[in-house]
């Protein structure tokens, strides 16, 4: 229920061959219906996957404005380093007063974030990405199906991500309750 109360079922109306396995339907509308058990599954494994790396081995950035309050908490629920824009080259050229080595990239979109995507590739750092039903899965090594349009969507995955890298790591962090992570959040009930 929360998931759809979330919407981070609702793909687009576009569909790429790498995602549609993770399409249960199209509505009347002909928007993409993402399979919400898959989307259970999925969140699970990225949940796993993330949990294999400390909190300073990792960096996710956004560049899409809606997801910017989502990873902005994250990172201060986890104690992972976040960008709301991605400098350019900052893992590539070490002559860069701000540059950094990492293990993992978090990226929220495959297309509006290209240039960590195209870095992660070049430097041969694994990518974990949220991908819509429009996006191609090239040079991402975990997929989270998932709405990554909408700042809703968005601030779910990033809250179910944090509440269970939290727990698990056993980190000494508080995560921030659903209500903070977006707008709207009244109806939904934090996982057990």
């Amino acid at each position: 229920e929360d998931y759809l109360k979330s919407s981070i079922h609702l793909g687009t109306r576009a569909i790429t061959p790498d995602m549609k396995h993770f399409v249960y339907k199209r509505r009347a509308d002909s928007l993409a219906v993402f399979n919400t058990a898959l989307l259970d599954e999925k969140l699970k494994e990225a949940a796993e996957y993330l949990v294999q790396f400390a909190p300073e081995d990792i960096i996710v950035t956004c560049k899409r404005e809606a997801g910017w309050k989502a990873i902005e908490l994250f990172s201060k629920s986890t104690g992972i380093k976040y960008f709301e824009k991605y400098p350019p080259g900052i893992l590539t050229n070490p002559a860069l007063d701000n540059f950094l080595e990492t293990e993992l990239i978090f990226i929220c979109d495959p297309w509006t974030d290209k240039n960590a995507l195209a870095d992660a590739r070049r430097m041969r750092i694994p990518v974990l990405a949220i991908c819509d039903t429009n996006n191609y899965t090239m040079d991402v090594d975990k997929v989270i199906p998932g709405n990554n349009k909408s700042s809703k969507s968005l601030g779910f995955i990033f809250y179910l991500l944090a509440k269970l890298y939290v727990e698990k790591r056993k980190l000494n962090k508080e995560v921030p309750p659903i209500s903070e992570w977006g707008e709207n959040w009244d109806n939904l009930v934090p996982p057990k």
